[in-house]
């Protein structure tokens, strides 16, 4: 008997080597050496300290700041963990909100949300990114409309011109992954913190 369960032994053994240790730092290895800053996370760097990842993006408040895309995450709630609250970007609970485009709920959350971006720049069509959450709940990146959409309130609350605000708009605006895959994005995060170090 044992003859026949030796072979199966070294077996899973070995491919247990093979799959769990060797091949994780083989391939890790050779992430980190040829793309590094992708492989470690694409952490961005403020004066030296991690503020964040290009990946995942971040709840922005106050009217100096670009705003990112609704995030439907949730945590547990602190007071009674049977429920949830919601907490924008939380990356260990990334889902969207899995509610049906004629839930109420969602409904009532869009129409208050286009209500206070028209407030905010009348007259001017609100970008659908700017009302709508993605599947992840993480998504770090705008459309140029939405970055646009936001230039005066960003403009005027920082005391700086349009014109100002808007090259750092293009500055920090991606194309289309070789130019057919994709769409043209800006990555909130990148574009607020080019805005600290531009001032106003």
């Amino acid at each position: 008997m044992l003859r026949h369960i030796r072979p199966a032994l070294v077996m899973l053994i070995g491919i247990s080597v093979i799959t769990g240790l060797i091949y994780p730092y083989v391939i890790t290895g050779l992430a980190q050496a040829i793309f590094p800053w992708q492989a470690s996370g694409s952490m961005i760097e403020r004066d030296g300290k991690i503020v964040g990842s290009a990946l995942i993006g971040q709840n922005f408040v106050g009217a100096k700041y670009f705003h990112g895309r609704p995030s439907a995450t949730t945590e547990p709630d602190p007071k009674d963990p049977t429920k949830t609250v919601p907490t924008p970007y939380a990356a260990d609970n990334s889902a969207g909100s899995n509610l049906a485009p004629t839930a109420k709920a969602l409904v009532d959350r869009v129409k208050a949300d286009v209500a206070k971006l028209r407030a905010e720049n009348p007259g001017v069509p609100v970008p659908g990114d700017l009302v709508t959450t993605s599947g992840s709940g993480l998504d770090p990146d705008i459309s140029p409309a939405a970055a646009d959409f936001q230039v005066p309130r960003v403009a005027k609350a920082r005391g700086m011109p349009q014109a100002t605000v808007r090259g750092l708009v293009a500055a920090h605006t991606a194309p289309r992954f070789l130019g057919i895959f994709g769409e043209a994005r800006v990555n909130v995060l990148e574009l607020n913190l080019a805005l600290d170090k531009a001032g106003g």
